[in-house]
């Protein structure tokens, strides 16, 4: 079954990364682009909902309707920005957009990018983490066929890509030499992208990703079942 995927966050380094992967593999055949403002882009298999708040979807369900695969991409920084801000955003932004969707596309698989040292358990003293945490856990509870949870690390931007934070852009050189010096917390941005759609499409063995579980799943030469690993 090819995948329609609804992909959030298109217009921030991350999501636009995973686009580009998606608008080229052949197991994604749509992709609607859930996003504020114009992306930029055109593609045969890439339309645009604009939507000026996520928070408030109900005038746009109908255009939901018919998809099995989400990519939540948006998000925000927790620097420079109020506790609550960052809830709001962060938790409560994403669960709204997880609610609609899991009662309008009952077979969807959703996958949030969430990111390394997330904290479930909601120990951490870092705010941020407890707070992806909390996200995590309360979309792992809703009635979707399937939902992962991917925590990238450090990530090697695609050729191509726009939406690059002039700091990420700055520091790019270190990318080769973080991978061979830390392989389980650097992968790149195609191998992101192509983990999500193999989980999509396939299933993995676990809910929660790491960057060694998202390196595995993208490189896999066999087709993964939910409770196999990939290999």
């Amino acid at each position: 079954m090819k995948l329609r995927v609804i992909l959030t966050g298109a217009t921030g380094m991350v999501g636009e990364g995973v686009l580009l992967e998606c608008l080229q593999n052949p197991a994604v055949e749509h992709v609607l682009v859930l996003t504020r403002r114009p992306t930029g882009r055109t593609h045969a298999k890439m339309s645009e909902l604009l939507v000026p708040d996520l928070h408030q979807l109900s005038a746009f369900e109908q255009q939901l309707t018919g998809y099995n695969a989400c990519f939540f991409c948006a998000g925000i920084s927790s620097v420079g920005v109020s506790k609550e801000e960052y809830e709001r955003i962060t938790h409560d932004l994403t669960l709204t957009v997880g609610q609609t969707l899991a009662r309008l596309n009952p077979e969807l698989t959703f996958i949030y990018v969430s990111g390394a040292s997330t904290d479930s358990t909601g120990t951490s003293r870092q705010h941020w983490a407890r707070v992806k945490g909390r996200t995590e856990n309360d979309l792992l509870a809703l009635p979707f066929r399937a939902a992962y949870m991917f925590r990238p690390g450090f990530m090697q931007i695609t050729p191509g890509q726009r939406n690059v934070l002039k700091w990420y852009g700055s520091i790019a050189w270190l990318y080769p030499l973080a991978r061979r010096l830390a392989p389980n917390f650097v992968c790149t941005m195609q191998e992101v992208g192509r983990a999500m759609i193999k989980a999509a499409d396939f299933g993995y063995s676990k809910p929660v990703l790491e960057v060694r579980d998202i390196v595995a799943l993208a490189r896999a030469t066999s087709v993964p079942s939910p409770n196999q690993p990939a290999r």
